[in-house]
């Protein structure tokens, strides 16, 4: 094999095998570089980064900061059946308090939630989203079937039908102020709707319908992620 060659498969050991020592890749290098170990190198690179499917009702863990999230299959997606609470800048507690976020899940800006899903994860477009209200049957049963069958006020509870578990975390404002937990559930999608708003997908506590709106990219809502 040529020299350039041997460099190159030392540098993709190094880039995607970074527990290695160097004493460890001479010993491969120099004793294992031949076509059958180079095919066996290059469909383990394919499958690098690549995320297991999860099971309708299992748990998978977010390896940044080990939290555990229920995840659901409904029709041919894979979604989290609980609101993402992963601590980052440009995230908040409902009215600071930890135990909304235990509850509810945090509220994002829409920069913040546009990357913030587990690795595997991301947050949902809206023709992604209305894939699911297809599925489902449409947008005028889509709250009555997604919200979860407790957690909402004035007895405005769901049927949790699919196992989607939808909560009220209401949504928050660039200055500090918070409003609507309990009654309304505001989940940002990525599509933007012009430069300083971006859509969000809704469901209250007085409808069995969800709808879309625009907010601004500065408010702070929950997040919900697909499966990629």
């Amino acid at each position: 094999m040529a020299s350039g060659a041997t460099v190159s498969c030392e540098r993709l050991f190094m880039a995607f095998m970074p527990k290695l020592q160097q004493d460890e890749i001479f010993y491969i290098k120099n004793y294992y570089m031949n076509k059958q170990f180079l095919i066996l190198l290059l469909l383990a690179l394919a499958a690098y980064g690549q995320h297991e499917k999860v099971d309708n009702g299992k748990s998978f863990t977010d390896d940044r900061d080990g939290k555990k999230y229920k995840a659901v299959v409904i029709g041919e997606q894979t979604w989290m059946a609980e609101n993402l609470n992963y601590d980052a800048i440009g995230s908040r507690c409902y009215g600071n308090k930890p135990l909304n976020c235990y509850e509810y899940g945090r509220l994002y800006n829409w920069a913040t939630a546009k990357t913030i899903c587990p690795k595997g994860w991301h947050l949902p477009s809206k023709s992604e989203w209305e894939v699911l209200t297809a599925s489902i049957g449409g947008d005028e049963t889509e709250g009555k079937y997604l919200k979860a069958a407790n957690g909402w006020n004035d007895n405005g509870n769901g049927e949790d039908e699919f196992g989607f578990s939808a909560l009220p975390g209401g949504y928050g404002y660039p200055n500090g102020k918070f409003e609507s937990t309990g009654n309304y559930g505001y989940w940002w999608s990525n599509s933007e709707n012009d430069d300083g708003d971006a859509s969000s997908r809704n469901m209250s506590y007085d409808s069995d319908d969800a709808y879309w709106d625009y907010y601004s990219k500065s408010f702070l809502c929950s997040v919900r992620c697909l499966q990629n």
